[in-house]
């Protein structure tokens, strides 16, 4: 507009030259005339003709050098348009809505002349929403697939008028209107390119096999090489069968390589080589099973193959017979349909605990904390590391800050107890402010961060110990000095049992912690019908010699009648969905302790024929806890794992905040859903 005006300002001065110069000319005829009268008399003559030229040009020249300006300047603003209209680039304007208003050829070619009805970008390109063309300022850039192709949107707000031709307005008015101008990019060939260049990415794979040595000890020994080699085939047929490389780094460990676009396809059949390996059978009485662990889209080759070696013990720390690509820090699973394989040595067990012994000896306090609404399991072993810290000479304290109903009777025997400190237990604000160098922690029970009793802990302690029986998910405690996570224990109790009787010689626990950890067995094993082998028992008989008694236990965990009611209740309003699954909801009102007795009555629907899981959801302190439980065929970690939960194979949880019942049962039977079409069970 100030540009407009500045031009229309200078062909007015401009025009109004000649008037200036006969009034020039009038002034010198003016003073010729007092040198001399004659010559005066002369050039007044020409004075005037000069005036009467000037006159003639400045009002008819003037109407038409306008015209002729007017003229050029129509034929500007056409060839303005021509050269709009014929541009290669893709442009249009829209109004603020993203109706289309105007395009050039090149855009309309894209469109494909589609209806007027239709003619709005947010209907042409999904990506580009109503809510993004509100909230954008002054430009926005969008992705956009169109017709097979790929575009680059560029839209910008600008201002425009009626009198550009492209907005109609009243005569003789003018008006202005905001618009947006969009730009499509086509960035097909660009995006094939780096596709390309994606593809032939190397990914760095491993492949470890769970059980080598059990299935071999289960074959004849004639027949052993033969295994092997029939193991070495199948991996080496899988791998070729995508033109990848593979190489046996040792008697049960491979490693492969292969170009990342063969990941999608190995990733919708999820990783086939899992089920063929069980095909091997020569006589072998255990089936083989394997774990892969596959890095990708890392900065550099051997950062793909960290990615790998992370993913193999993410595998293997879940249970194996199962696949982990980490991409980035983004960890996909697939498998883990079978039991883990109890191992029938304590080696491990010895070396965690000479460890945790040679950790403890160098520092001066110990603080033990389980998970958030802890159960017996949690507190038993809780208490099982106290025992060692008092047998160390260490001072130590148990941090918990809720005490549910199952843990108030154990809890209540160790307080104002004389044989323990009154600070045993302390509240995790406490217990944070003794945190110093000289102080360790030890996690129990859990291996995710967000679901201890006090996270602020795992920040201010430096030397963490981690002991627990739940496989890990992507969310683990990473800063851990030493980790004890063993999925094939039937609880954490059992582990600590174990460590206890390596950790120093000739060690004595006392029968109310013995009743504490033997607690904890019996309650995550349901009585020992789950997860319960050898080991089980062998740690259940240590704490039997030690004094737990089996009568006083089981006293201790009789039901209150507003629980036995509540569970049954829950078990009454069971709902089997696809037939094998039953979904329930655990009522809240007059239960101290809800969320345990939700968990007490998915056990219970487990004893129902044709039930293959069992969920109970369980509304409390604003929150749905979901428990799901199964027997052998469902694996409902993974199914808890998509609900942002975990837990081990045949028993896990989650926690659905902001979520009414309602609203959780029908996210359960959508997962339950997705996982039956997948074949994940």
């Amino acid at each position: 507009m100030k540009e407009n005006k500045k031009v229309r300002n200078v062909l007015q001065k401009y025009m109004q030259w000649p008037v200036v110069l006969s009034v020039l000319v009038l002034c010198a005829n003016g003073a010729v005339g007092l040198v001399s009268g004659k010559a005066g008399m002369v050039m007044a003559v020409f004075t005037v003709l000069y005036a009467f030229c000037a006159g003639v040009l400045f009002w008819y020249g003037k109407k038409r050098i306008l015209t002729g300006l007017v003229g050029f300047a129509a034929d500007f603003d056409q060839s303005q348009k021509n050269l709009m209209a014929s541009m290669e680039l893709p442009y249009g304007i829209a109004d603020e809505a993203g109706r289309l208003l105007w395009t050039n050829r090149a855009f309309s070619a894209v469109i494909k002349d589609e209806k007027s009805a239709r003619r709005s970008l947010t209907a042409l390109f999904p990506e580009i929403t109503e809510e993004g063309l509100e909230k954008m300022d002054h430009a926005l850039e969008v992705q956009c697939a169109y017709g097979g192709a790929i575009y680059r949107a560029s839209i910008k707000r600008v201002t425009i008028q009626s009198d550009s031709g492209l907005l109609s307005a009243a005569p003789g008015q003018k008006t202005e209107q905001q618009v947006l101008a969009v730009y499509l990019y086509d960035e097909t060939e660009i995006h094939e390119y780096m596709q390309a260049i994606t593809d032939q990415k190397m990914v760095a794979g491993l492949i470890y096999l769970d059980n080598y040595d059990e299935a071999l000890e289960s074959v004849e020994e004639v027949r052993r090489s033969l295994l092997v080699a029939l193991i070495d085939r199948k991996v080496s047929k899988y791998i070729s069968g995508v033109n990848g490389i593979v190489k046996k780094m040792e008697k049960d460990k491979y490693f492969f390589a292969i170009e990342q676009k063969y990941m999608p396809s190995l990733e919708a059949e999820r990783f086939s080589l899992l089920e063929d390996v069980k095909t091997v059978n020569i006589g072998n009485e255990m089936a083989v099973t394997l774990s892969i662990g596959i890095g990708i889209n890392g900065d550099t080759y051997i950062r793909n193959y960290e990615y790998a070696r992370t993913a193999i013990d993410m595998a293997l720390g879940r249970g194996g017979d199962q696949a982990v690509v980490k991409n980035g820090e983004k960890i996909q699973y697939y498998g883990g349909k079978s039991q883990q394989l109890e191992k029938t040595t304590r080696v491990k067990a010895r070396v965690k605990a000479h460890a945790l012994r040679e950790l403890l000896e160098t520092k001066d306090r110990l603080l033990i904390m389980g998970h958030k609404i802890g159960d017996i399991d949690s507190f038993g072993s809780a208490i099982g590391v106290y025992r060692i810290a008092a047998a160390l000479g260490k001072k130590a304290h148990i941090v918990i800050n809720e005490v549910t109903s199952s843990v108030r009777p154990m809890m209540d025997r160790f307080i104002n107890n004389s044989d323990y400190p009154q600070d045993l237990f302390l509240m995790g604000d406490d217990a944070a402010e003794l945190a110093d160098p000289s102080t360790a922690l030890v996690v129990v029970d859990v291996n995710r961060p967000s679901y201890t009793e006090e996270p602020q802990l795992l920040n201010l302690v430096k030397t963490i110990v981690v002991i627990d029986h739940h496989r890990q998910s992507s969310e683990i405690i990473s800063n851990a000095t030493l980790s004890y996570v063993e999925p094939y224990a039937s609880s954490a109790c059992e582990l600590v049992a174990e460590i206890l009787q390596y950790v120093t010689d000739s060690i004595r626990i006392k029968s109310l912690e013995a009743d504490a950890m033997y607690a904890g067995i019996v309650i995550d094993t349901n009585n020992f019908t789950n997860q319960a082998g050898v080991r089980t028992f062998e740690a259940a008989a240590f704490l039997r010699r030690n004094g737990a008694d089996v009568t006083r236990v089981r006293k201790l965990f009789r039901d209150k009648m507003e629980d036995y009611k509540a569970r049954a209740e829950a078990v009454r309003q069971a709902e089997v969905f696809e037939g094998a699954f039953a979904i329930s909801v655990c009522p809240a009102e007059n239960v101290e302790s809800p969320t345990v007795v939700g968990a007490q009555a998915a056990n219970e629907l487990l004893d129902i024929i044709g039930i293959k899981a069992s969920v109970v959801l369980t509304p409390y302190n604003g929150k749905i806890y979901v428990s799901a439980r199964s027997i052998d065929e469902i694996n409902v970690q993974v199914m808890m794992e998509k609900l942002g939960g975990g837990g081990h194979r045949t028993i896990a949880g989650a926690q659905l905040p902001g979520a009414t019942v309602e609203e959780a049962k029908e996210k359960i039977k959508d997962v339950i859903l997705a996982m039956k079409q997948k074949g994940e069970f």
